[in-house]
C-alpha cells in the first residue's frame, strides 16, 4: 500500500514485492537463515524483522523465522527500504514559514508536525518537507536541522541553508547566544519567578521518558509568571541549554508540569468541569516557542522573531481567563525586557 503522505515518484524506493522459490540446498534449514543465503544483499537481523513484520510469506501464509523449509516452497518477500533511506525523501509538506533568505529559514512549527525522521516516524517530518521545498538541503546534514521541537510542541524553528550557516548555529547553541522563550501553561498557582538548574538524562526505569537524574547533562531554565489563574498560571520559560524535554522535566520537577503533557503531567487532576473539557480538547502539552533571537550567520546582526500563540492555546487561555474571571489580555501586552539592540522580525498578526 503506498504511503498517504508520499508523493507517486517518491514511492518506488521505499518497497518492492520479491518472489523466490526456495532452492533444494536450503532444505531443513530455518527461514530466516535461507533467506540471508537466497537475499545476501540484506542482513539477517533486517531479514528476520521483516518475517516478524509480517512481510514474509511462505506458500501464501506469514511464517516464523524458525520455520524450516524443505526446498520448493514459494517464498514472498515484501522488501523494504532501508529507514534512514526513507527519511531523507522529499515530501509536499506545506511548511509555515515566517523569514528566509540565502542562509537561514524560520519556521512556525504546528503541533503534531515532527521535526527529524525517528522510530515510528520515517517520513511525514519537517525533514521530509524541507527537502521538497529545498532541494538544496541534500548536501547540508539533517537538512540543516539545528534544534528540534517535540511533536507537540508548536512555534519557533530556525534552519540552516548552508553548512557554514550550520555551523554558526550549532556554535551559537553552543555558547548559549540563541534566545529562546517560550509560553507555557503550568499546573497550579506559580508563586513567583524562578531559575531551574538541575542535570536531566535519560528515565532510569522508562526510557522512553527524560528526567532529573545526576548523571544527566547540565540543563538551567528559567521561567516568569505572566497571568494566574484559578488553578494554574501562564508562564514564559527562557532556555539556556536545549535538553530533550527540558521545559516539560524542569516544570514538574519543581511541581507544576505543564497542562495536558500526556507524559510528564502527573496523576490525573479534578478541575472545574469546563476547563476539564477544555483540557481534553487541547490535547498536548501547552507550550509554544513564541520568540527566537540570534545572530545571523551572514550579517552579523542579531534578529529576533517572535510568533503569535495557535488558536488552540489562545482557546485553553479563554478558557482559563472565562472560569477565574479574569479580563481578556493580549498576549503581545507582555513586553519584552531583552529587545533593546536588536533588529525585530515580527511576522504575521
Amino acid at each position: 500500500m503506498m504511503h498517504p503522505d508520499l508523493e507517486p515518484d517518491d514511492y518506488s524506493d521505499i518497497s518492492e514485492s520479491r518472489v523466490l522459490t526456495a532452492p533444494a540446498d536450503v532444505a531443513g534449514q530455518r527461514l530466516d537463515a535461507a533467506l540471508a543465503q537466497m537475499l545476501p544483499d540484506y542482513s539477517r537481523s533486517r531479514l528476520t524483522s521483516w518475517i516478524k513484520d509480517g512481510l514474509v510469506t511462505v506458500d501464501g501464509q506469514p511464517a516464523l523465522p524458525k520455520l524450516k523449509l524443505w526446498g520448493g516452497e514459494t517464498l514472498t518477500v515484501e522488501i523494504q527500504a532501508n529507514p534512514d533511506e526513507v527519511a531523507f525523501q522529499a515530501e509536499n509538506i506545506p511548511l509555515d514559514v515566517l523569514y528566509e533568505d540565502e542562509t537561514i529559514i524560520v519556521i512556525n512549527k504546528p503541533a503534531g508536525l515532527v521535526v527529524h525522521p525517528g522510530s515510528g516516524n520515517w517520513s511525514g517530518t519537517l525533514l521530509n518537507g524541507l527537502l521538497h521545498h529545498y532541494p538544496e538541503l541534500k548536501s547540508v546534514p539533517r537538512a540543516g536541522i539545528v534544534h528540534r521541537l517535540d511533536k507537540d510542541t508548536s512555534g519557533l524553528m530556525v534552519v540552516a541553508r548552508t553548512l557554514q550557516a550550520q555551523t554558526s548555529l550549532v556554535q551559537q547553541l553552543q555558547a548559549r547566544t540563541v534566545s529562546r522563550h517560550y509560553f507555557a501553561i503550568a499546573q497550579g498557582l506559580v508563586k513567583r519567578d524562578g531559575r531551574v538548574d538541575a542535570p536531566i538524562g535519560r528515565h532510569p526505569r522508562e526510557r522512553t521518558k527524560m528526567a532529573v537524574v545526576g548523571t544527566g547533562k547540565p540543563a538551567v531554565t528559567h521561567y516568569r509568571v505572566l497571568e494566574r489563574f484559578s488553578a494554574h498560571t501562564l508562564v514564559e520559560c527562557k532556555l539556556e541549554t536545549g535538553r530533550t524535554h527540558q521545559i516539560r522535566v524542569h516544570m514538574a520537577h519543581v511541581g507544576h508540569p505543564l497542562a495536558a503533557d500526556p507524559v510528564y503531567g502527573g496523576r490525573a487532576k479534578l478541575f472545574a468541569p469546563e476547563i476539564m473539557l477544555a483540557l481534553e480538547d487541547f490535547g498536548r502539552q501547552a507550550l509554544h516557542a513564541k520568540k527566537l533571537s540570534l545572530v545571523h550567520p551572514a550579517s552579523g546582526k542579531t534578529m529576533t522573531w517572535k510568533s503569535p500563540l495557535p488558536a488552540d492555546f489562545e482557546g485553553l487561555l479563554a478558557a482559563l481567563r472565562v472560569e477565574a474571571g479574569a479580563d481578556d489580555v493580549d498576549d503581545d501586552d507582555w513586553d519584552d525586557d531583552d529587545d533593546h539592540d536588536m533588529e525585530l522580525v515580527y511576522v504575521r498578526d
